[in-house]
């Protein structure tokens, strides 16, 4: 009898422990979920201060933006330039109305910041043609223009007051006799080549910057059904200015590619955003408490550490151009609704950078980078569908006040009307 009992409770208990596993099995999920409305994992609570898709933060070698990418060729349109470059001259606002039928700020006024940068005329002075092969892109040859100006002839050099200047002047004999070797060059290019870019460069002499070197770079020629149309085009392009307003078009998205604005070495507080320690902590509370376990016996790469915070190389993505201005035009920043006589420099010119005189492009927002930064501009790699990307801009008032201090006045005879004759 004893023995019966025992395997009866035996068997009873194994069958309370199955269901009771069954009942867990069922109410876990739940049971997790309310644990996490409760008392949350670390996971949702408290991620990881900064990213590690930035790393290595150190100072940029690319100081001028460097595109990665190209936007994809597309033959169905004429030969055109996929890039430019321009300096960034400082910030204002603008007033508009919002063309977004369905939203609430449809037909409505709504004021934006705005980045202006300088755009003068870019030089083309060479082309440069790719072949494709299996480890991606290899340069073929290049070649030259028969003249290069002194702004880029500098670029070539070290110390131009000390150097013999003697760059390129073998290579312009080759268009004095004949231009055979020229020739024979480009036929390598139409032959072999599948990418086309041109060599062109800034005209950092018409800015009012110290600087007397030229920014260089190269631009892929997208569009045209063959490699010997690029080539046309390219060749059409030597030795002459091109304008931004033959790259870009009003209310276009682009790409900014540049250098952020530099801060030297900063702390782990600053650097990666992490909280501070509490205040009684000893040895200071802008700190990592702890930077690691014992065992691994080194620090973590995933650690935030002090050290170089700015100057990092970043591609901002979907900027649109608001208005592209041209050089010498005295109305460049009036409107139809403001029809003061107006140009887009500012009263007492752009903090830290003075007057814009050359052509110009205004873009919605800001804009990486110093004031007189060069910063390299590309055309969309998407094909925009967004109804705010695709929207017409219709500027109605543009601020051209001082930007020192609380500006009242947007032009200087505005100002003289109002304090009257002073001494």
């Amino acid at each position: 009898a004893r023995s019966l009992r025992r395997v009866f409770s035996f068997c009873w208990v194994e069958e309370a422990t199955s269901l009771r596993r069954k009942e867990r099995e069922l109410l876990a999920p739940l049971v997790a979920l309310a644990n996490r409305e409760a008392m949350s994992h670390r996971k949702f609570e408290a991620p990881r201060h900064g990213s590690l898709g930035f790393l290595p933060k150190k100072r940029t070698k690319h100081h001028h933006g460097r595109i990665r990418s190209f936007p994809r060729d597309d033959a169905s349109k004429p030969p055109h330039l996929t890039a430019f470059m321009g300096y960034k001259a400082g910030m204002t606002h603008v007033v508009r109305d919002v063309d977004r039928p369905g939203s609430k700020l449809h037909k409505k006024e709504i004021v934006e910041a705005v980045t202006i940068l300088e755009t003068p005329p870019m030089v083309g002075v060479g082309v440069v043609g790719y072949i494709e092969t299996p480890n991606g892109l290899r340069s073929l040859t290049t070649v030259w223009a028969g003249f290069l100006s002194e702004e880029v002839k500098r670029r070539f050099y070290k110390n131009w007051y000390k150097a013999k200047r003697k760059a390129m002047t073998k290579y312009a004999k080759k268009y004095e006799s004949s231009s055979e070797d020229v020739d024979k060059e480009f036929e390598r290019i139409t032959k072999y080549c599948t990418v086309v870019r041109l060599i062109a460069h800034t005209q950092v002499k018409k800015l009012k910057l110290r600087q007397k070197k030229a920014h260089l770079m190269e631009i892929q020629i997208n569009g045209g059904t063959s490699v010997a149309e690029k080539i046309e085009y390219a060749k059409s392009l030597f030795e002459k200015e091109i304008p931004v307003d033959t790259v870009f078009n009003a209310s276009e998205m682009i790409d900014c590619c540049g250098a952020t604005k530099g801060h030297g070495t900063e702390g782990v507080v600053t650097r990666w955003g992490v909280t501070r320690l509490p205040r009684k902590t000893h040895r200071g509370l802008r700190k990592i408490a702890c930077i690691g376990a014992w065992h691994p016996s080194r620090v973590s790469f995933t650690v935030a550490r002090s050290g170089q915070n700015g100057y990092h190389h970043r591609t901002e993505m979907n900027k649109k151009i608001y208005r592209i201005g041209k050089a010498g035009d005295p109305k460049s920043a009036s409107t139809e609704a403001d029809l003061t006589e107006k140009s887009i420099t500012p009263l007492g010119g752009f903090p830290h950078y003075g007057e814009v005189t050359q052509d110009w492009l205004m873009l919605k927002g800001a804009v990486v980078g110093c004031k007189k930064r060069c910063i390299t501009l590309r055309r969309s790699l998407l094909a925009q569908t967004k109804r705010s990307q695709l929207e017409e801009v219709n500027l109605k008032f543009i601020d051209t006040s001082s930007k020192f201090g609380h500006g009242r006045f947007q032009t200087k005879d505005e100002k003289d009307k109002f304090l009257g004759p002073r001494k």
